[in-house]
């Protein structure tokens, strides 16, 4: 199947895949492509992207107990469509019949129409085998629960027997959870706007801007959006701003700023007196920041530079506060980005702990006598998180950790941890650090 402009959701879902298993591009980035459909078609083509991605593991291990050996690598474009194949008769409503035949009508032309025959007596052979074969394959806890055997053995080291739930968790349909811009309009206000457009949504237990909904909707939906009343932040992460606890006048450094969620949410709630500047070393994620503060009304300073090489751009002013929102292996927001169990390596986690620790020790000095500096990841690894805070402690010190007193997460030997699925919310990691 050629890389020529997608006519169906089944097909550019073929593309999609293809692009995220054989160039490791994410799959946020690789369904741009997906804009070329018509909206119905555009959302049954992002369920089958998630859906296969989210579940490939298992899939895959059904499909090669149906095969007597696996496609070549030249026919990756004809794996996927088995696995979506596959995907649909298992986890969706897709009659058995129209599952199999669309599958099938998608090698009928072209090069590779010897595939219609495979794919059909492979779907048929599930059909007709399907209990066995699941039970055979839901023998292994990687292929059960659609994970890789470093990310399952790393999970089961850490967190024991909550490491089932974790990655039950990691395979669930995340909530759309939103933020209210405080400085336009209040939560309660808000939530009525939401009911009065037909949207239901609880309030955040943990903060006094944030609201689940019940049903995910296009930002079109929300009321207001484009005009800076609400914006889309997972619950947990909504958590910085007040753990910062911001006073009057403060100067704030946020550091690996992009998209620009945390910053705009201290911007929020913050005294209208306070200076914020936002970094990151992507431009093009930058460019992401200036858009949503100037969606939302709000202003900051924003740089696109090295945070490891402050020498470049710090003024010698220092900061009263600093949120790092440290690069992480992003294990605790599998359930937004399924690829990430296919694109993460076991090898990656070392050169992660590295840099965020370079980070830490090139922007600690930076900040302020009595400031405060927030370490924040969306990893589940305690490598990434409690041990990395135990090593910066042993080492400087000026630094004391301020214990999180909280109704969330749970804590750990240094930091807070939230687990995926924790009162509907991402998996997170805080640690706060007061210099002293």
């Amino acid at each position: 199947m050629k890389n020529k402009a997608p006519r169906s959701a089944r097909e550019t879902a073929v593309v999609v895949i293809c692009d995220v298993l054989q160039h490791g591009r994410s799959l946020t980035d690789a369904l741009s492509i997906t804009e070329e459909l018509e909206a119905r078609e555009r959302a049954f083509c992002r369920e089958l992207c998630y859906g296969t991605l989210r579940w490939h593991d298992r899939l895959n291990g059904i499909l090669n107990l149906l095969l007597k050996k696996p496609f070549k690598p030249k026919d990756l474009d004809i794996t996927v469509l088995a696995l979506i194949g596959l995907y649909q008769i298992i986890y969706l409503n897709t009659p058995d019949h129209a599952a199999v035949s669309e599958t099938v009508t998608l090698c009928r032309s072209g090069k590779k129409s010897w595939a219609k025959g495979v794919l059909n007596g492979v779907l048929r052979n599930f059909l007709r085998n399907r209990a066995s074969l699941e039970s055979s394959v839901d023998e292994s806890l990687n292929l059960r629960t659609s994970h890789p055997s470093w990310l399952t053995q790393a999970l089961t080291k850490n967190w024991g027997q909550q490491s089932v739930d974790i990655l039950d968790a990691n395979n669930q349909y995340p909530p759309m959870s939103i933020r209210v811009n405080q400085k336009i309009t209040s939560r309660n206000t808000y939530l009525k706007q939401l009911e009065a457009s037909g949207i239901s949504a609880t309030k955040n237990p943990f903060n006094n801007s944030g609201l689940t909904l019940e049903h995910s909707v296009n930002v079109d939906q929300l009321p207001d959006f484009w005009q800076g009343a609400s914006s889309v932040q997972d619950s947990a992460a909504q958590l910085a701003a007040e753990l910062l606890d911001i006073k009057e006048g403060q100067r704030i450094l946020d550091v690996c700023a992009a998209p620009g969620g945390k910053a705009a949410h201290i911007l929020e709630t913050a005294p209208s007196n306070v200076s914020l500047l936002a970094i990151d070393i992507d431009e093009n994620r930058n460019q992401r920041v200036i858009e949503n503060l100037q969606r939302l009304h709000l202003d900051a300073e924003i740089m696109s530079v090295d945070g490891l090489q402050p020498n470049e751009w710090f003024d010698g002013q220092s900061f009263d506060r600093i949120l790092l929102d440290a690069p992480c292996s992003a294990t605790g927001v599998i359930r937004r980005h399924p690829d990430i169990k296919l694109l993460r390596k076991a090898s990656d986690i070392s050169t992660l702990v590295t840099l965020q620790y370079d980070l830490l020790k090139a922007i600690w000095p930076l900040l302020s006598k009595n400031g405060v500096l927030l370490y924040a990841t969306c990893s589940i690894l305690s490598s990434e998180n409690s041990q990395q805070i135990s090593t910066f402690l042993r080492e400087h010190t000026d630094a004391k950790e301020i214990k999180i007193t909280a109704d969330w997460g749970q804590p750990c030997e240094h930091g807070q941890q939230i687990l995926p699925g924790d009162n509907n919310m991402d998996g997170f990691y805080y640690a706060c650090l007061k210099k002293v």
